[in-house]
């Protein structure tokens, strides 16, 4: 049966500016990095999809490594597009990104002006797109110009094969050259992604939040919940077989389940609970909260998950206290 969307699908979420540019995207985005390999299963990965589009999640974010193996979750995703979410193309934000490894050889990765546009066309391909809304340059490159980075994300607008470009895992200095660059080309850069959670607060040392207020550009956030550290999955010191450290052991390991760790988590669970909430949940309000933040990234094993997710978007704002008894858990000072 073909899918048709929820007609209220927009009645459920809230839709954040990207800085100061004219592009919306919802609170909650749905992050293809795992689960949409060609290791997982295909009719799962359509029922997120669906579930997804159907709560108001518009936002589908993509790179060209994103598998395993690399670009399968973009040949995955690009099979469901076409069968279930083509005829809302226009209602559709899908975003991908070129940097890390994706080739072999002295082509295949980086930031040179070759690799960046021959991997969007091959990203294209593979999802079976004319365009897609944001281009990312996925890491810097030290060893290239920023001027030839940049060039060629202002190339893949002009060329009508982007509608937006952003910047991930720059730091805030590094940022702002580059978005001086981007406004001398005329090229709408709107949006940066990086880490952010509770446990990790890179970006607030880095000068990234600083700068994305500056510079008036959007920030989406990835691994909130710590790869899964900041859900219930763990709580007891088990590894359940089902478990990302079991099943894809590229990003989180089990030596990172210290017994100091499971003590803050246990008191950050305490903390939820007096909520109302699960573990995620609050982790999410908790980024959710913050000014300059335009969307959170969330993945999902099964579509249930992604639900109980954003149940976050429609709980209480933490309060002053709850927010510094976070910090305290985790020992975090206000000069840190």
């Amino acid at each position: 049966m073909q899918y048709v969307a929820d007609s209220a699908r927009y009645d459920r979420m809230e839709y954040r500016r990207c800085g100061n540019s004219g592009l919306l995207l919802p609170a909650i985005s749905l992050g293809l990095w795992h689960n949409f390999g060609d290791t997982g299963n295909l009719e799962r990965m359509r029922a997120i999809c669906r579930t997804a589009f159907d709560a108001g999640i518009t936002h589908f974010d993509l790179a060209n490594n994103y598998g395993p193996p690399a670009g399968s979750a973009e040949k995955n995703f690009g099979r469901i597009r076409k069968e279930d979410l083509a005829p809302y193309r226009d209602e559709l934000i899908i975003s991908t990104k070129a940097g890390y490894d994706m080739w072999p050889g002295p082509y295949g990765n980086f930031g040179s002006r070759k690799y960046l546009l021959a991997s969007l066309d091959q990203s294209l391909m593979r999802m079976g797109l004319d365009y897609v809304d944001i281009f990312y340059h996925h890491c810097p490159d030290p060893n290239t110009p920023l001027e030839e980075t940049m060039g060629a994300l202002a190339q893949a607008v002009q060329s009508g094969k982007a509608l937006y470009v952003g910047l991930s895992n720059y730091d805030g200095a590094t940022m702002q050259k580059a978005a001086a660059i981007l406004k001398t080309l005329h090229c709408p850069f709107v949006i940066n992604q990086n880490r952010y959670s509770m446990l990790d607060r890179t970006v607030e040392r880095n000068g990234l939040l600083d700068a994305c207020q500056t510079e008036q550009k959007g920030l989406i956030l990835f691994s909130p919940l710590a790869q899964g550290l900041l859900t219930d999955r763990y709580l007891h010191g088990s590894i359940p077989a089902d478990s990302r450290i079991q099943t894809d052991g590229r990003f989180l390991h089990a030596a990172q389940l210290t017994p100091e760790l499971l003590a803050k988590l246990h008191a950050l669970q305490d903390l939820a609970q007096q909520r109302e909430q699960s573990l995620a949940q609050l982790a999410l309000c908790w980024l959710l909260q913050k000014q300059t933040v335009t969307s959170v990234l969330v993945g999902a094993s099964r579509p249930e998950q992604l639900l109980d997710n954003l149940q976050a978007c429609a709980a209480a704002p933490l309060t002053a206290a709850q927010q510094q008894k976070i910090d305290t858990i985790l020992g975090i000072s206000a000069e840190t």
